[in-house]
């Protein structure tokens, strides 16, 4: 049966984020909400900026990797964050508290199992399947500024992402509108939170947060790191910094920054 997929009221969700975001916009068609919204810090974009696509030809993902948003099955949004008072050396959160944040909204529209997959990717169901991914990159160096990009799958899953998977089928009854808002929302108060302690996962409890929600930690992982060379081992804990604290057969613990995490078996 054809379903008629309601579009999102861009006046009704600004009217709802208003005192969260500075300026929220919402655009039918685009290639990447992420590439949109680097150019738009380059030209001065105030902080706090929103954009979100109904429809992504050709979404960034973490490794130059690329994806489609079909129209309609999925919220696919950017936010341009300038973090005054923050140092540059914390960003490496702002990803990992997006996910979180992902994770929040999530749990508050529905009760389907959801988890982190570390870094930041949304894992929904008894199959810990991928329902989001996150990408967040730097946007301008003189007035320092990161762009987080969020797609997460709600009707449906891309025909592009096999094994994905999505609230709708997780059994998750929701509306766009709401799962949007409400994720908008989570992050403005999570970012907050973050920024006004300077960026200090510790003091300001995200780091604690996180590893209560990120299924990774505890589980055997085998980790594909960025120039092909691979790590298996106990995912035993995030740091300070958000590294992945690997301990190896050998018994030697080596900090990831980065890399592709598969779960070989899962804690407990």
């Amino acid at each position: 049966m054809h379903r008629t997929v309601e579009p999102l009221d861009a006046a009704a969700l600004r009217a709802a984020l208003t005192g969260r975001w500075e300026q929220v916009d919402v655009v039918e068609r685009t290639g990447s909400t992420n590439a949109d919204l680097l150019a738009a810090a380059a030209d001065g974009a105030p902080d706090r900026t929103v954009l979100v696509a109904e429809h992504q030809e050709s979404g960034r993902g973490r490794l130059s990797r690329t994806w489609v948003a079909p129209p309609g099955t999925g919220i696919t949004v950017s936010v341009l964050l300038r973090p005054t008072g923050v140092p540059p050396a914390r960003f490496a959160w702002l990803p990992l508290l997006a996910g979180l944040a992902l994770l929040d909204a999530v749990r508050a529209v529905c009760d389907v199992p959801a988890g982190l997959k570390w870094p930041n990717d949304l894992l929904l169901g008894a199959g810990q399947r991928k329902a989001a991914g996150i990408l967040a990159e730097v946007a301008d160096a003189v007035r320092p500024a990161v762009v987080v990009g969020i797609g997460l799958n709600v009707a449906a899953s891309p025909p592009d992402q096999p094994g994905a998977t999505s609230l709708a089928a997780e059994g998750a009854v929701v509306d766009r509108m709401q799962v949007l808002t409400t994720l908008l929302s989570c992050l403005a108060e999570r970012e907050s939170v973050w920024r006004a302690g300077r960026g200090d996962a510790e003091a300001t409890r995200l780091r604690a947060d996180y590893r209560r929600g990120c299924v990774t930690l505890g589980s055997e992982v085998r980790v594909e790191l960025p120039g092909g060379t691979v790590w298996r081992g106990i995912a035993e804990d995030v740091d300070r910094d958000g590294r992945l604290l690997l301990l190896d057969p050998a018994g030697h613990r080596r900090a990831v920054a980065a890399g592709d995490v598969v779960h070989l078996r899962p804690s407990g």
